[in-house]
């Protein structure tokens, strides 16, 4: 399996987003674009894939494991789903196992006919709601998070199956970027924080909703605009309508989008990610300035703000790391010395420029601490006289509980070591952060506001915007303690 960071380990020693979702309405060859929508989301989930389409008669949905491409990069899968109207989904998974019974978009025969829904986020109180539906009879296909949704609109008392989808919405917590087809057209809605993001555009006269506007690009659709926090957007063929059934909300849209998940060539919250990754990596040259030769990028997600940090400080910018983009998880395994030569498959120093050199490597994050010990002993192992580690965010110190894969947080160094311990842990000179303020900055802002903070920073600051229920409840000491026992069973 291909990865979009060449120095993930089996360790998993980077962040990694849940999904990306995409839904079209309206289009010849439907299930073809939603293909090719996904592809461009490849990077927020690369674990499985799936396209769901509905014909006018029928649903018909193809799930596997693995990439888009080799999924659905042939004649014959595109042809089993018909329709001008589809929605598909790229996944990591962050509640429930890896396997096919999980990978969305899930599907379900309700009384008002098919229901098909794609998920971006998490719940953060699934393992309550699903204990409560059991309890009333409901019986799970999946170990998701995803299908509490789907059992609440199944059980709604509401009369029409929209207002039954939102009275589902009311009862649940957490992150949801959601994109559903139903034999009456297509719904798209995002949670009343817009934790998750969620963009709408247009391709002739077909309406697009997608995770990113680089998949908007990719396609060759135009961006709308964003689709609004707690927004709920139907398309049927009477046409598009809004509405917001959760009142007026203080949006709080996950601030790592701009520092990693999403492509550097989209837009979040009408920002530039490439735009704001430069400014995090200026902000940090000036935050934590230090005398070196070259400023040299952690590829690929470490470029932008390398870039920023070398034009800010005057110091220039270096590939000092090459990595090969023809090779994911290394294949040779047959023994420890074997496997270690291996690494050089993916990333190799440029030691005729490292030598005798002193550097500051630039690099989105620290989770596990794991990568950061290797990239700097690959330094040293080049001749680098000193190095320097610059992270352009702040301390990743608190799970998270919105979609995003972290560990738990005994596991994640910066919330077992202070910085320095941090820096002899890596082996490095010196390393230091972004502040939370400096990253604001970077957004535009003049800092965070501790009152009425802009965004979700939650693994850096702790500060959660909604309940954790099932992280909190008492009879739940393991949040997904009864999705391992089902799982199990």
């Amino acid at each position: 399996m291909l990865t979009t960071n060449p120095f993930e380990d089996e360790y998993g020693d980077k962040l990694r987003e849940e999904c990306g979702v995409f839904g079209i309405f309206d289009a010849e060859s439907a299930a073809a674009i939603v293909a090719l929508g996904l592809h461009a989301l490849q990077h927020r989930g690369q674990e499985a894939a799936g396209v769901t389409s509905w014909d006018g008669a029928a649903f018909h949905s193809h799930r596997a494991m693995g990439h888009v491409a080799g999924n659905f990069d042939r004649d014959e899968i595109i042809r089993a789903l018909p329709g001008r109207v589809a929605c598909g989904h790229v996944r990591y998974s962050t509640t429930g196992e890896t396997a096919l019974r999980n990978v969305q978009p899930l599907f379900a025969e309700l009384a008002s006919g098919g229901f098909a829904v794609a998920h971006n986020g998490n719940l953060s109180n699934a393992v309550k709601l699903r204990r409560d539906l059991v309890r009333r009879g409901s019986i799970f296909q999946s170990t998701s998070d995803t299908e509490t949704i789907i059992h609440l609109v199944a059980t709604s008392s509401y009369r029409t199956l929209i207002d039954r989808f939102i009275d589902a919405l009311r009862q649940v917590e957490g992150a949801y970027s959601l994109i559903c087809l139903t034999p009456e057209g297509m719904i798209a809605c995002r949670d009343p924080l817009g934790i998750r993001p969620l963009v709408m555009g247009r391709l002739g006269d077909s309406t697009i909703f997608a995770s990113e506007t680089v998949a908007l690009d990719v396609c060759g659709a135009e961006f709308v605009r964003h689709v609004e926090p707690g927004e709920l957007i139907t398309v049927s063929d009477a046409g598009i309508r809004s509405v917001r059934p959760f009142g007026e909300v203080r949006a709080r849209p996950c601030v790592f989008e701009h520092v990693y998940f999403s492509r550097p060539d989209s837009v979040a919250d009408g920002l530039s990610v490439y735009g704001v990754r430069k400014a995090i990596g200026a902000e940090l040259a000036r935050e934590r300035p230090v005398e070196v030769d070259q400023v040299i990028p952690v590829p690929d997600s470490g470029v932008p703000a390398a870039i920023g940090y070398a034009q800010a400080s005057g110091i220039p910018f270096e590939l000092g790391i090459i990595r090969s983009h023809y090779v994911g998880r290394t294949f040779i395994q047959p023994a420890d010395n074997i496997r270690h030569l291996g690494v050089k498959l993916k990333h190799n120093a440029n030691r005729a420029l490292i030598a005798g050199k002193r550097i500051v490597l630039i690099d989105d994050s620290i989770v596990r601490g794991t990568t950061s010990l290797k990239i700097v002993q690959m330094m040293r192992d080049a001749g680098a006289t000193e190095v320097h580690m610059r992270i352009a965010s702040p301390p990743t110190r608190h799970s998270c509980f919105y979609g995003v894969d972290t560990p738990e947080r005994a596991k994640l160094l910066a919330a077992r070591m202070t910085v320095e311990e941090m820096a002899a842990y890596i082996n490095a000179d010196s390393l230091a952060f972004v502040s939370v303020d400096g990253l604001y900055r970077a957004l535009g802002e003049a800092g965070r506001d501790p009152a009425r903070p802009s965004h979700c920073d939650a693994c850096f600051t702790g500060d959660y915007p909604t309940p954790l229920t099932d992280h909190d409840d008492v009879a739940v000491p393991d949040q997904f303690a009864l999705l391992d026992e089902r799982v199990l069973a």
